[in-house]
């Protein structure tokens, strides 16, 4: 049997959201109502929507507006205006826009029905006898999140797989860049051969070029054998070139000339050697304005960036962070060999509220620290860190502190996260670990 079909009705009308809703349920589709364009876009943000069902004059932001917005957002979502205000100039513009059914209240329950089955038959015509593939994004790649902006990050992880032109992942530290490439590469035509992670900027610059194209015996002291490089070892696969941005100015032009040459000449080698390999990069900075600050070459930033795939910050994925913590409280209770514990109200309303600046790294230290501490299967906000349960009763925050003070509270909340381990914390924050030092002894700083 097929998944039901997910409605969102949008009305400031109590008495018509619910005549609505109940028609709908009744039918056997599942029903979400928003009083509000603000509040159906939020909706819009959290979960997958086949249809919006949306009325015409409401305060603040009219059904025009949320049509537009469905338009120009979501491809598979379509939409059915309401009204009580019938026009033909209205009903021209909300078909001009994009409605693509027109009711005039008050309508009959056959009315509202045989307009929902007309537009979702046109949806399941434009994607026939299967669920998009971004739904099986997370369960194959270890990806996990419904939000609209993870399901573009879906939908481009498979445009990227269906082509072997060079990536660049963006997005913050902690993000999954990783796990994007690795979908991207396993979903594939190379899946079968090598996919080999390189950390640009965990490598000496003096020996990143040995390291990246191999070197032969005698190239230099200590060369007693000859040996392969991270492309040559991924022959025939991709190589993931994480934290592109940290690589000097001449490995960038080394870079280059692998990608226009297709070639990679090894230390000491006196020619060539060709290169089958596809370049997926990451990065957590802005490429374009380094390259505006000449500190990337600007010919390598379009090379690489033939598909450019944006990963959005936890902040800005609403419900996915409830979907993260129930997911890693469940592995890593698992590998404790302990209960899955669940989560009290209090507890999952305190997580969707935090920033988490660390993104799904910081959520996964927090939860590992939550499972391997806790003493009942229950997860309750006194459990969780000082700024967490903070955050969960003064929702608008302490005004009154100090952004010095701010940053400081929230660096030792991410330091009991991982332990006091400040290579991890440091990670976590998007800083290096001299600047850790400096921020937790102010003295250090000159």
């Amino acid at each position: 049997m097929r998944e039901k079909e997910r409605i969102l009705v949008v009305d400031d009308a109590p008495d018509t959201l619910e005549v609505v809703e109940r028609h709908l349920i009744g039918a056997g589709y599942r029903v979400m109502t928003a009083p509000g364009v603000t509040e159906a876009v939020r909706a819009l943000d959290t979960v997958h929507v086949d249809a919006v069902i949306t009325d015409l004059r409401m305060p603040r932001a009219s059904g025009m507006d949320l049509i537009r917005h469905v338009r120009e957002n979501f491809h598979d979502t379509e939409v059915v205006m309401l009204t009580g205000y019938a026009s033909i100039p209205s009903a021209v513009e909300a078909m001009r826009i994009g409605a693509q059914e027109y009711l005039v209240k008050p309508f009959t329950e056959d009315e509202l029905l045989s307009a929902v089955r007309r537009v979702l038959d046109r949806l399941r015509l434009r994607r026939p006898g299967r669920l998009p593939k971004e739904q099986l994004a997370p369960s194959a790649w270890g990806l996990i999140g419904e939000s609209s902006a993870m399901r573009s990050v879906y939908r481009m992880i498979d445009k990227a797989a269906q082509s072997s032109a060079a990536v660049l992942i963006s997005g913050e530290s902690g993000t999954g860049k990783e796990l994007v490439a690795r979908a991207i590469h396993y979903q594939g035509a190379r899946r079968s051969a090598p996919f080999v992670p390189v950390n640009c900027g965990g490598i000496p610059e003096g020996l990143l070029e040995s390291e990246l194209f191999g070197y032969r015996k005698g190239a230099f002291t200590g060369a007693n054998e000859s040996r392969p490089g991270f492309f040559q070892t991924a022959e025939g696969g991709s190589i993931f070139l994480d934290e592109i941005a940290e690589l000097g100015l001449p490995m960038q032009a080394a870079l280059l000339r692998v990608l226009q040459d297709k070639s990679v000449f090894m230390v000491g080698a006196r020619k060539s050697q060709k290169a089958d390999v596809r370049v997926l990069a990451a990065t957590n900075k802005q490429l374009s304005e380094l390259v505006e600050q000449d500190r990337f070459r600007q010919d390598l930033y379009y090379r690489i960036n033939v598909i450019p795939v944006d990963i959005p910050p936890l902040r800005e994925r609403d419900n996915d962070v409830l979907l993260l913590a129930r997911s890693a409280a469940r592995r890593f209770a698992r590998d404790l060999r302990k209960p899955e514990p669940s989560f009290t109200n209090r507890a999952l309303n305190a997580l969707r509220s935090y920033p988490w600046p660390g993104n799904v790294r910081e959520l996964e230290n927090v939860v590992h620290r939550l499972v391997l501490m806790s003493e009942q299967d229950v997860i309750d906000a006194p459990d969780l860190p000082a700024l967490m349960r903070f955050s969960a009763r003064h929702t608008s925050g302490n005004v009154n502190r100090t952004l010095a003070e701010v940053n400081a509270a929230h660096i030792q909340v991410v330091l009991a996260s991982v332990g006091g381990n400040k290579s991890r914390a440091a990670a976590i924050l998007g800083i290096d670990r001299k600047t850790l030092r400096n921020k937790l002894d102010p003295s250090r700083t000159p």
